[in-house]
């Protein structure tokens, strides 16, 4: 064998993820723009003998390793979506794109899945089955993973495992966890519809901006009174729009936000509780609100089977296992857990910012641990699931 694959040693490995990184990192593309970033990666994987498959996707890249022995079919997924941020890094391979950047981790998940890809393609026949490897779009906008599994992409897969950087964990360190390890993201808009008047006789009309006011502080009772002490929840308004006007009231004021939770029930409870108080306060003061819901993933929920065989995998390569503190930021990865068993665990990267700053980097050195513990991953999983092993949904 003649690929890239077999050419790459140990120690080539971190150089040649490091190129990989950095050059997606010069190049970043938003959520469903990734036509270059797509172009790339099946470039790399052709190039490294590997089977890149068709199921019919705009951006993005399926791909297999393995089959020589029959047996399941595990995967691996990783995000390669950027963001529309500004870098200010200051790196010698920041992004080369006004406006966007990679200020998620992104082209680290990308490379290190293609990393890993590397290593499975060497020992393909020796796999206990087949891994399917998911270069998934358009995460940031919560659509990839639901656009993957529509296509069919998922059938025959037994279980899934992703990844994703952690700054405030070192290199080395890998958290694994069974039960809830990222919550589920709901957005919402708030329409509280009053009456116009003149700013100066306020009882002719309904002041929206004063039920606005009144429902954003009433909103902050649902956490610290409709959630367990035991579990946790976050109600946030981060927008209010009304008036264009110093003079006049406004007929309109809209309010916009985020919940996280990472419970269903306790999801399904703050929702309902959530119009409950919108719809109630508006109209305790004369006013009406709407509430529309703006769709994101449900909470990240690991398989304790799988989350077992991913402390195995860490501690067999030397790394340090890890269980990390559940972080309140959303992850498609969730919707594959809805339909498979699956496991998602976050790499340290040592970074000075967390995600979505700016200034966001990460410590390449994390590239081989997050290549190696995914491939070692996806072969322990083949042999589990090939020896009659299940895991627990």
């Amino acid at each position: 064998m003649t690929s890239k694959a077999a050419e790459l040693s140990a120690e080539a490995l971190g150089k040649e993820l490091t190129g990989i990184r950095r050059h997606l990192h010069r190049h970043p593309e938003l959520s469903n723009e990734e036509f270059e970033t797509t172009k790339y990666i099946a470039s790399l994987l052709k190039q490294a003998g590997i089977r890149v498959l068709d199921y019919g996707l705009t951006t993005g890249v399926i791909a297999e390793i393995g089959g020589v022995k029959p047996g399941p079919v595990i995967a691996l997924r990783a995000d390669i979506d950027a963001l529309p941020i500004q870098e200010e890094t200051g790196a010698d391979y920041a992004s080369q794109v006004p406006g966007k950047m990679h200020a998620c981790g992104h082209d680290f998940h990308t490379a290190a899945l293609i990393g890993a890809a590397y290593q499975l393609k060497q020992q393909e026949d020796k796999l206990q089955g087949t891994v399917r490897l998911l270069f998934q779009p358009a995460e940031e906008k919560a659509q990839g993973a639901q656009r993957i599994i529509a296509s069919g992409a998922l059938q025959e897969v037994r279980a899934i495992i992703g990844l994703h950087n952690k700054p405030d964990l070192p290199v080395g360190t890998i958290g694994i966890t069974g039960g809830p390890l990222m919550a589920a993201a709901d957005g919402f808009a708030v329409e509280i519809q009053g009456g116009s008047s003149h700013a100066a006789v306020p009882e002719a009309g309904i002041d929206p901006i004063v039920a606005a006011s009144q429902i954003v502080t009433a909103l902050q009772s649902i956490v610290s009174r409709n959630v367990s002490p035991l579990q946790s929840a976050v109600v946030s308004v981060t927008q209010i729009h009304s008036g264009n006007s110093w003079n006049i009231i406004p007929n309109k004021a809209v309010l916009e936000g985020t919940i996280r939770t990472f419970d269903e029930a306790v999801r399904v409870k703050v929702l309902e509780r959530f119009e409950q108080v919108a719809v109630g306060v508006a109209a305790a003061l004369g006013a009406s609100a709407t509430v529309r819901w703006i769709g994101g993933p449900p909470a990240v929920l690991n398989d304790e089977a799988l989350a077992a065989l991913g402390v195995a995998s860490a501690e067999a390569l030397g790394y340090k296992a890890v269980k990390p503190v559940p972080s309140p930021a959303g992850e498609d990865f969730a919707f594959y857990q809805r339909v498979v068993p699956g496991l998602f665990v976050f790499v340290g990267t040592a970074g000075s910012r967390e995600w979505h700053h700016p200034a966001f980097n990460l410590d390449e050195r994390a590239l081989p641990v997050a290549a190696r513990f995914l491939a070692d991953s996806a072969a322990r999983s083949l042999e589990h699931y090939a020896a009659g092993g299940g895991a627990e949904s």
